[in-house]
């Protein structure tokens, strides 16, 4: 059913719940295997209960519906690239208005750059829906609780969500174990100096190098995503569960946002400093940054690679810089950031507009292939989601893939945090490890660990 309704506080409670809070209260009644939480400039989307999904692996493309499943090996096509498969399976959805959410995994980029052999063929690159249920949620100005409305709101969700504010409270109260991401048991350090000699040797100009930090606990997503939302202002924020991985995030940037009349924007940044310890030492970080040549470098040549990747798809002349290194914080940390944008040419499009631009410049490295082999190469463990996107897209033509980076993840049991950091020839492998442990500040202290048994926690399903 389609409603609007303002939820303030529930009965007993004096605190009315916020957008995240109750995304994070549905998230966890299990009612929904799949689900897509997703944040875009105020407003968050809950998208569950699925009535078609396109699951795209390395070799085979699936679309299934609550009546059929059609699928068909894309890999053996003269020429076939993984975009141009969830392309056509995106046209074949049976029904003519949609909205999709899901995930792009990173290994989607090794078939656009020659890298196709690197992944196996069972490997998903590719999940998204087309949801039953589609709520919005919104802060409420007048009632100072929350605005909701979309298709599919029931009663019992209605309960869990003024119920919502409880549940956050008293996961909040429960304690949150450590997690060591000082150490370093995958010699990242190593793999840095590895990459500056690349560099030197000429091989390419920058890569991003990441570490996996594993976490001995399973985690509570949709606590976690509650608890975290508080300390984290990013671009777009998600909870995700779809296909059996789950994560929670906080996005610094856009890889793509393209329009239904062919604008397409993405904002790269590059150059880092920690945010948040006093004023006085924020401002001085500030500084440094702003007159820091390596961080300069680094930004400079991936606004330069953006633009030529957005300029490959462009009307003539419509390419250009509208930002350039401005200071955007994010969490614990302030970056660089600059935005590019451009028209669309008639032959190009959202999905061609993903595949030129996935994976992000500042989360893969320059020139692309050649750094997208040195990740495959100098990385012990696969990166999975972190520097893919999670996306949402429309029959209209509209589509946007926000940088799955500063998020937990969890799949078969194991759960994990990681970051990276830019490397060029002047990098230095202490500096770059010193970075990504910034980052890593900015989610590890709010990891709610998942609870067994009756811990006094309120259960978002005993709402129902």
């Amino acid at each position: 059913m389609t409603a609007s309704t303002s939820v303030t506080a529930h009965a007993g409670s004096s605190t009315p719940a916020d957008p995240a809070q109750v995304c994070a209260a549905w998230a966890a009644t299990g009612r929904f295997a799949d689900y897509v939480v997703y944040e875009r400039d105020g407003r968050w989307t809950f998208a569950a209960d699925a009535v078609a999904r396109i699951i795209l692996t390395g070799t085979d493309v699936s679309v299934v519906t609550e009546d059929t499943t059609t699928s068909r090996r894309w890999v053996d096509e003269p020429g076939a690239r993984p975009v141009d498969a969830l392309a056509e399976a995106v046209a074949a959805l049976p029904m003519a208005d949609w909205q999709l959410y899901g995930w792009v995994g990173f290994d989607f980029a090794a078939g656009h750059h020659g890298l196709g052999s690197r992944v196996a063929d069972d490997t998903v690159l590719a999940h998204v829906i087309v949801p039953r249920v589609e709520l919005t949620v919104s802060p409420d100005g007048v009632g100072g609780g929350v605005e909701i409305g979309g298709v599919g709101l029931d009663d019992d969700l209605l309960a869990v969500a003024k119920a919502a504010a409880d549940i956050a409270e008293a996961n909040g109260r429960r304690e949150t174990p450590h997690i060591d991401i000082d150490s370093d048991p995958y010699d990242y350090r190593g793999q840095v100096a590895a990459a500056v000699s690349e560099i030197a040797a000429g091989d390419y100009q920058k890569v991003i190098m990441s570490r996996h930090v594993d976490i001995p606990f399973a985690v509570d997503m949709p606590a976690t995503y509650a608890r975290a939302r508080v300390a984290n202002n990013p671009m777009r924020s998600y909870l995700v569960s779809l296909g059996g991985i789950e994560t929670a995030g906080f996005s610094p940037e856009l890889v793509v946002s393209v329009t239904a009349d062919g604008q397409v924007l993405t904002e790269p940044l590059a150059g880092t400093r920690p945010l948040g310890r006093s004023p006085e030492e924020d401002a001085a970080a500030r500084e440094e940054l702003l007159n820091d040549g390596k961080e300069i470098t680094e930004h400079a040549v991936s606004v330069r690679a953006c633009f030529e990747e957005i300029e490959s798809i462009a009307e003539p002349g419509s390419t250009a810089v509208t930002e350039f290194m401005a200071i955007r914080e994010r969490g614990h940390v302030q970056h660089l950031a600059s935005t590019v944008r451009g028209t669309l040419r008639q032959d190009a499009g959202p999905w061609v507009s993903l595949s030129v631009l996935f994976p992000s410049i500042t989360a893969s490295g320059i020139p692309k292939a050649p750094a997208l082999d040195a990740i495959y190469r100098l990385e012990p463990k696969p990166r999975s989601l972190y520097s893919g996107a999670i996306m949402t897209a429309s029959s209209a033509g509209e589509l946007e893939a926000a940088l799955v980076l500063r998020s937990v993840y969890a799949q078969d049991g194991q759960a994990w945090l990681r970051s990276g950091a830019g490397v060029v020839e002047p990098s230095r492998p202490d500096r770059e490890f010193e970075e990504t442990c910034e980052k890593l500040a900015g989610l590890a202290p709010y990891i709610v660990a998942a609870q067994h048994g009756d811990d006094g926690a309120v259960d978002a399903g005993e709402a129902l």
